[in-house]
């Protein structure tokens, strides 16, 4: 739904329901919460049940928070026995954040098989594979036949059991994952046949399934689904145990999620504070890396001073100062930027780290060279001294051969340590480009001018 066309009358929304998808509802629920929080949680208690799990989890987290704590327990416990296993387990943890005692009646009032499930799930780690599968899938045994697995499927559709549907997976009778057959694909085979005699009477890897662990890292799912383009991959524990499936919306969250982590991280900003309506909460979280870059910057201000004398005789070095800095930061965390996405993506590691590091310095030494011309004229011309020129031209070509090398070379360092590259690379880079920079132009010029 674009911007423009949010629905902000609470009474036009609800009548609209059955047109609009459930981001949609919500994107118009947070515009009508800006103007009124009463019309807010009166449209959110009139969603019929089977959307309203899926309007809640498409809400921003405070809001969220505020539906849990408004909603009854019972229109709770009906949007959560609506949801798939995976996002049914996610509500129910979020509301137990906030109160234990709700979560749980809402937990009872769930079906036996659906308690199960959300018990199965909640074992894993948040950072696992197992916690984004659903345990609602098409499978089928190696012994039956296609015609039979497709009544079931039928059934399950019609009785919504089952939501997007992309492939059969075949187990046999341990419920080991043997094969994954393409909806596309099962329309033109014999239906009559078994599985087994299907899967025998072609190739071996035809039909191989493509699977994860359920306990491994869902970035590292991630980045396979995105290499080999999956609309879903089926999760297997102990001896290849088929376990569930984690289909690309989920996987899509994960990027967006990491992404977004990112951007925050190299900003020095915590993604999970941003989210607080505790405004002194996020504004101390902010604070502490401005006191870290409060201290970075003493120490810039401290390779200054030992050049004050330098600058007292010639003020013009004062002028030009900030320009080698400024370049200098804005190369490095363009280079930052650039190292931190792609060792995030698997594009480079420490194998082929030294030819990164080879691009970037020399990236940065072009454009060195390119604006040490520039600004070294545009200094010569401004004060009418060539040498002041070539001092500036100099420092402009270390600076940003130091950002280049730095830039490439900080976010490694901290992957090495196991540290996450995008937390702290940022105010180490400038630390580096701010002293480096301050300190080549006013030696230079204590060099060259006096």
């Amino acid at each position: 739904m674009p911007t423009e066309n949010a629905i902000k009358n609470p009474h036009e929304l609800l009548e609209k329901l059955n047109d609009l998808h459930p981001s949609d509802i919500a994107y118009s629920l947070k515009k009508i919460e800006k103007e009124s929080e009463e019309d807010f949680f009166y449209v959110l208690k009139q969603l019929p049940d089977d959307i309203l799990g899926d309007v809640i989890l498409e809400l921003p987290d405070n809001l969220r928070e505020d539906a849990y704590e408004e909603l009854s327990i019972e229109k709770l416990t009906e949007a959560v026995d609506e949801l798939e296993s995976d996002d049914a387990t996610d509500i129910i943890q979020e509301i137990e954040e906030l109160d234990e005692k709700k979560a749980k009646e809402i937990f009872e009032g769930l079906e036996e098989e659906d308690q199960q499930e959300i018990d199965w799930l909640k074992r894993y780690d948040e950072d696992e594979a197992g916690a984004y599968m659903q345990t609602e899938l098409f499978s089928a045994n190696i012994n039956e036949t296609v015609q039979d697995s497709l009544n079931r499927l039928k059934q399950g559709k019609a009785e919504d059991e089952l939501e997007n549907i992309h492939q059969v997976f075949v187990v046999n009778n341990d419920k080991k994952l043997i094969a994954a057959i393409l909806l596309e694909d099962l329309i033109l085979l014999d239906f009559e046949k078994t599985y087994n005699d299907i899967i025998n009477a072609y190739e071996e890897n035809k039909f191989k399934p493509f699977i994860v662990q359920d306990k491994e890292h869902i970035d590292e799912v991630a980045k396979q689904v995105e290499k080999y383009d999956l609309s879903v991959v089926a999760v297997v524990g102990y001896q290849d145990m088929l376990m569930g499936r984690i289909t690309s919306d989920d996987i899509i969250d994960v990027i967006e999620e990491n992404a977004t982590e990112q951007m925050y991280q190299l900003a020095g900003v915590d993604d999970d504070f941003e989210q607080e309506d505790n405004l002194y909460i996020t504004a101390k979280k902010r604070a502490l890396w401005l006191f870290l870059n409060l201290g970075t910057a003493i120490l810039a201000s401290l390779v200054i001073g030992i050049f004050d004398e330098t600058i007292q005789s010639y003020v013009a070095l004062a002028i030009l100062m900030p320009i080698v800095a400024s370049m200098g930061g804005n190369a490095g965390t363009q280079t930052l930027a650039v190292m931190v996405r792609q060792l995030a993506l698997g594009d480079i590691d420490f194998d082929n780290s030294k030819d990164a590091i080879k691009k970037e310095v020399f990236i940065s030494i072009v454009n060195g060279f390119i604006f040490a011309v520039i600004i070294g004229v545009v200094a010569w011309l401004w004060f009418n001294t060539a040498m002041l020129g070539l001092v500036i031209a100099m420092s402009m070509i270390i600076n940003l051969f130091s950002a280049g090398f730095f830039g490439a070379s900080i976010p490694l360092l901290l992957k090495k340590m196991d540290i996450d590259p995008a937390i702290g690379s940022t105010v180490l880079l400038t630390t580096v480009t701010d002293i480096v920079g301050f300190f080549s132009f006013l030696m230079l010029a204590k060099i060259i001018l006096l």
